[in-house]
Parts: C-alpha cells; sequence; structure tokens
C-alpha cells in the first residue's frame, strides 16, 4: 500500500504506447521514458529512508494520517506498534557509529521479513520505529509485536564475527471509529506503552487495555442470578427447619 498513487520505478513503462507527436518515428520519446523513471526514482527517495530501506517520517505520516481517515469511513481499526531498539546508546559508545548503523539496517531487515504483507513498517526516527497494521484490531496486533520482539532478541548482528545481541520494547495502541485523537495523540498514546515496557525492564511490548467481551448476556447474568438466589434461599429455609 502507497500513501499516494505515484508510480514506482518498476511500475513506469519503459515506453510510451503512443507518440506525444503523434509520429511513428518521435525523438523525444526515450527522453520522456527517462523523465517518467527520474521523476518515479525522485518520489521513492522522498518517502524512503535512505539508511535502512524502510518508509520514511513523511511517509509514516502520510499513510497513517490515510488509515486513520478509512477507519473513519469503514469502521475498521488501525493500530500502531512504536519500536525503540534498547540502549542503543551503549551500542554506538562500545561499537561505534559504523555499527550502530549496521545495527538499524539488521534491524530494519528482520521488520521486514517478520510482519505481515498488508503492515507497513517504517522508521520513526533515530533508534525508534513504527509499524501501521491497517484493519487489525488490538488484539491481533499483539501477537505481531511478540513475534517480532522474539526474533530481534534471537537474531543477533555479527559484528567481526562477533554477536551483538539486540533487543527492543514495543508499545502498541488502536484508533477506532469515533476515536477524536490526532495523529500526534495517537502517536503518543502508543510511545506511553513503549516507555512503559522500558520501565518495566526492556524487551517487552505493552499494549493498551483489551476491550472487555461480554461472553454472558445480561439476561442470561438475571437468569443464573434468579437461579442461584432460588437455591441459597431454599438452604437457608432448610437450615432453619
Amino acid at each position: 500500500m502507497t500513501a499516494d498513487s505515484t508510480p514506482t520505478p518498476e511500475e513506469v513503462p519503459t515506453r510510451p504506447s503512443d507518440c506525444p507527436a503523434g509520429k511513428s518515428d518521435c525523438s523525444i520519446v526515450d527522453e520522456l521514458v527517462e523523465l517518467r523513471q527520474s521523476l518515479a526514482e525522485l518520489s521513492s527517495l522522498v518517502r524512503t529512508d535512505p539508511l535502512t530501506g524502510l518508509a520514511n517520517y513523511r511517509y509514516f505520516c502520510s499513510a497513517l494520517e490515510q488509515e486513520m481517515e478509512r477507519t473513519q469511513r469503514s469502521g475498521q481499526p488501525t493500530t500502531l506498534i512504536m519500536l525503540d531498539i534498547d540502549h542503543f546508546k551503549k551500542v554506538n559508545d562500545q561499537w561505534g557509529h559504523d555499527v550502530g548503523n549496521q545495527a538499524l539496517i539488521h534491524i530494519a531487515g528482520l521488520m521486514r521479513q517478520t510482519v505481515r504483507k498488508l503492515d507497513m513498517p517504517c522508521r520513526y526516527g533515530g533508534e525508534e520505529f513504527s509499524i501501521i497494521l491497517p484493519n487489525t484490531e488490538l488484539a491481533a496486533s499483539i501477537p505481531v509485536a511478540e513475534r517480532l520482539r522474539r526474533t530481534i532478541a534471537e537474531s543477533p548482528l555479527s559484528v567481526d564475527d562477533k554477536p551483538l545481541h539486540l533487543t527492543a520494547s514495543l508499545g502498541i495502541d488502536s484508533y477506532l471509529l469515533g476515536d477524536d485523537a490526532s495523529l500526534n495523540e495517537l502517536v503518543q498514546r502508543a510511545d506511553h506503552y513503549l516507555y512503559q515496557a522500558k520501565q518495566e525492564g526492556r524487551n517487552q511490548v505493552r499494549h493498551a487495555s483489551l476491550p472487555k467481551v461480554e461472553l454472558v448476556s445480561r439476561e442470561e447474568k438475571d437468569t443464573l442470578f434468579d437461579l442461584f438466589g432460588r437455591g441459597a434461599d431454599d438452604n437457608q429455609g432448610g437450615d432453619a427447619e
């Protein structure tokens, strides 16, 4: 899914089907193709993080806003996962910034391999990443986040044949029909649970409260209460005798 309709380089035709001038031998065809390809490549650069290859912050804002609008039209929830690499400053201090960049690329690769095809992994900034999950309830997003957290913890980065073990903390919140939160407010809500995960020991997933599911209707509860109530009264009557 893309936040706009600009074609990717793969979607740009190698040659236009018809000459703009209506001639069989058109001198501007090759130039037109090159311009189209350049436009597609520039558009891709505008929305792609050059280090990790993930979608960048600009794309993230556009795509999340689009999904939030879709939620208000369709009623299908949009869920946001915020991810932060644990102790990333120590990685830079002990191993150097080049290794820090390798760590970011490594995490980005694991995100691509682990999240679902419909999900949109992005680099939010620094060592923080985000994943937009369209049409996804909070309960369905938790296994996605847990799988990613586990994959990161179990997949050390190899640096000069030495393993660099990395972990990440993740926070999750969902945007529902009727929610009046702004994009920034939704990010802050997911960030709140991310920081909660860090405060509680890191390498964890924390999320908003799951909605309560009524397994027994109110009428069924009243019926059960009446039955148990009569049973208690009967026992009390027997004891009195």
